[in-house]
């Protein structure tokens, strides 16, 4: 064990000193912080832009009816198309023009703009104008737009789970559904990011012929093993300071290191997307739902998963990444095995809408139990609720998974590490698992 964890150590302190270590892990938060935070800072930017709108109605249908906006302006113009086109342009302004239309309901209208006008502003042209007319219309057959305006009804679809013992918790489909794509799709990630990242070192410690020089001190099994751990504790590392730094580096540019406003644009972004949405329908209740939804998940489990899955399913291919780097003299040659190896993961990945669409499903269970597959479906399928002994029996497999393809991965390990010049089959890996000691 001492020589296991020297390895570990040797592979830890190596990979986390790297040039590479350091600048991904701290261009990583970096551009996550700014897919946060970059909507913000251009809407900052582009708020101080008045947008003035010229409107040249011939119908007189629109007469007043356009109310100035935030950064938008309105003003109504009674000259010949040709003239007020070139007024408008000169000043840097929009021009509305609605023609007088050959049947009675004007439906089209032209926008001219020396630059590309900013899709609120279309969009709360066309939202006017569609108004006005589907009022006029349903005037024109002498209804009430105020009758039909009252039948609109929002449903709110609420589903309630009911366990057993009879307890209900309210649950959002769509919110599930978000997390169970974000957990599966994480776990893809970084199994095949750090597993590659074993691989890829275990190849090159061949290819030097140092590994001949690691080998005269250490047996094999307790490289392969000295090599997976370390890297896995790189992984957790940077993905932990990867969290971390992201909120440090979101509350830094909040503070104001990015202008002193930038706090407050945010605060009056939110609230302009508040009172957008309840313009829309969508009220506090909405988001009060939203947020008894979220406490009903059970994140600790989440995490504890999470953790869990990420690690066993990181050990159990990073064993299988190991055995093809150390069989193979060059990493090219690595392509005719990764396939294989992968295909469980990949499945996963496209079953991954079956397993949404129903997570209670035979196939969706089975899938979960299975070690190369669960923990990318099971990590799906927990945040729609599983028993917690699936998820006990589901991790107690994962690990007799690991146990096993570690054990024959080590066979595989100890004959190709120090095997060269020899091209490796498929009948040739067979036979290195039954070589005796």
């Amino acid at each position: 064990m001492n020589k296991i964890a020297l390895i570990i150590q040797r592979e830890y302190l190596t990979r986390v000193r790297k040039k590479s270590f350091i600048v991904m892990t701290l261009i990583g938060p970096i551009l996550m912080a700014a897919m946060i935070l970059a909507p913000v800072y251009l809407s900052e930017i582009a708020s101080g832009k008045v947008t003035k709108v010229a409107i040249l109605d011939e119908t007189g249908w629109f007469f007043e009816k356009f109310k100035d906006q935030d950064k938008i302006d309105f003003y109504y113009v009674d000259g010949d198309l040709k003239t007020e086109k070139v007024k408008a342009l000169a000043n840097k302004d929009l021009l509305l023009y609605i023609p007088l239309p050959e049947l009675n309901i004007p439906v089209n209208a032209q926008l001219f703009a020396t630059d590309q006008p900013g899709l609120n502003v279309s969009a709360y042209i066309k939202s006017v104008m569609k108004n006005i007319v589907e009022t006029k219309r349903l005037m024109a057959v002498g209804i009430d737009p105020k009758v039909i305006k009252k039948t609109k009804t929002d449903i709110n679809l609420i589903t309630i789970k009911v366990d057993e013992t009879g307890n209900e918790q309210k649950s959002n489909t769509e919110v599930e559904i978000g997390l169970a794509y974000l957990a599966g799709f994480m776990i893809y990630f970084f199994i095949f990011m750090f597993g590659a990242q074993v691989m890829k070192g275990v190849s090159e410690e061949k290819s030097n012929r140092i590994v001949e020089v690691i080998i005269s001190s250490v047996k094999p099994f307790q490289l392969m093993m000295g090599k997976i751990v370390g890297v896995a504790l790189v992984g957790l590392t940077q993905f932990l300071l990867w969290i971390v730094l992201t909120f440090v580096f979101v509350g830094i540019f909040q503070s104001g290191i990015m202008g002193g406003d930038f706090a407050s644009v945010m605060q009056a972004q939110q609230g302009q997307m508040a009172a957008a949405q309840n313009g829309s329908g969508i009220n506090a209740a909405a988001f009060s739902q939203v947020s008894e939804v979220l406490g009903g998940i059970d994140f600790k489990v989440m995490i504890f998963s999470f953790l869990f899955y990420f690690l066993g399913g990181y050990l159990l291919y990073s064993s299988l990444f190991a055995a093809i780097g150390g069989a193979v003299d060059q990493q090219a040659d690595t392509q005719q095995f990764m396939l294989p190896v992968s295909l469980p993961l990949i499945f996963a990945v496209i079953s991954s809408s079956v397993v949404i669409q129903q997570p209670d499903s035979a196939f969706s269970v089975w899938m979960s139990m299975i070690p190369f597959t669960s923990p990318i479906i099971m990590m799906m399928r927990i945040p729609f609720g599983v028993p917690y002994w699936q998820i006990g029996v589901s991790l107690g497999l994962l690990v007799i998974g690991f146990v096993i393809t570690t054990w024959l991965a080590a066979k595989v390990y100890r004959v190709g590490i120090l095997m060269y010049g020899k091209k490796v089959s498929y009948a040739e890996l067979w036979k290195w698992l039954w070589y005796k000691e």
